[in-house]
């Protein structure tokens, strides 16, 4: 991995975190393109971490209100929320591993696809965080879990289920941005051992610092971004991005077997 390949996949990992169009799914698309094998596990860590801090710029004073007084309701169902996506990747973490493999990328985008078309079409709501029931919070946890799977977007997911349970547009972008900090944690908590092991592979310091720090940066225009589309502008645009995507790495797999092999074979 070169400084610009390492500088790209930091801005595609910001810039898709927080866009409904999956940061998963483009990380194992351009490694799959770019031929990338050594050590990108802990590079995806800290490519997260860079996400991370991005969250935390834009969100540094709701964040700090929680943490001066943790024991509210908007508390309690974050955490409800995060649970319901930990049991999620802990059931289901087998096949989440093998999925980045590639072999369903394509149909991955496609569900984003849909995804998108719903919250357009069919989520509407003006309601606060704090109004959402336990059972709503299980319910948004469970899609974000879901959203493990490489390709489905977890802030396209989450936005679109708070949406659906009446939140308004701006509330339910609040809250999948914040629901993303215990959410990237935990995926760091996870990986850490096989960090440990791995190492960083063939990969220089310097990759790693630039390719961390481009994530942070774009992590927060993506955001800044985000917020001002979901209230003035639609998310349909994004759609039909991850449709094209879709039917582009479906027909490699399929027919050109340029960069992915076929998963049916």
């Amino acid at each position: 991995m070169n400084t610009l390949t390492a500088a790209l996949l930091g801005v595609v990992q910001g810039l898709c975190e927080f866009l409904p169009v999956s940061s998963s799914g483009h990380l194992v698309l351009l490694q799959n393109i770019f031929g990338i094998d050594e050590g990108t596990l802990f590079f995806d860590v800290m490519l997260h971490i860079g996400t991370l801090a991005a969250v935390f710029a834009v969100y540094y004073k709701k964040i700090w209100a929680l943490i001066k007084k943790p024991f509210q309701r908007l508390t309690l169902l974050l955490a409800v929320s995060t649970l319901a996506t930990v049991a999620v990747a802990l059931i289901f973490r087998d096949t989440f591993e093998n999925a980045f493999g590639g072999g369903l990328l394509g149909f991955g985008f496609l569900l984003t696809t849909v995804v998108l078309f719903i919250n357009q079409f069919k989520a509407k709501g003006t309601k606060s965080p704090e109004s959402l029931s336990i059972h709503g919070a299980i319910g948004i946890g469970l899609m974000q879990g879901i959203a493990i799977f490489p390709g489905l977007s977890r802030s396209g997911s989450t936005i679109t289920g708070a949406r659906l349970l009446g939140l308004g547009k701006d509330e339910a972008a609040e809250y999948s941005f914040l629901l993303s900090i215990p959410a990237i944690l935990g995926s760091l908590v996870l990986q850490l051992p096989d960090v440990f092991s791995q190492g960083i592979g063939g990969l220089q310091w310097s990759n790693i610092i630039i390719g961390t720090l481009a994530a942070a940066v774009s992590g927060y225009l993506a955001i800044r971004l985000m917020l001002r589309l979901i209230r003035e502008k639609s998310l349909l645009g994004f759609g039909i991005y991850t449709a094209i995507l879709g039917v582009l790495v479906l027909a490699d797999q399929l027919i050109f077997n340029l960069f992915f092999a076929n998963p049916f074979v």
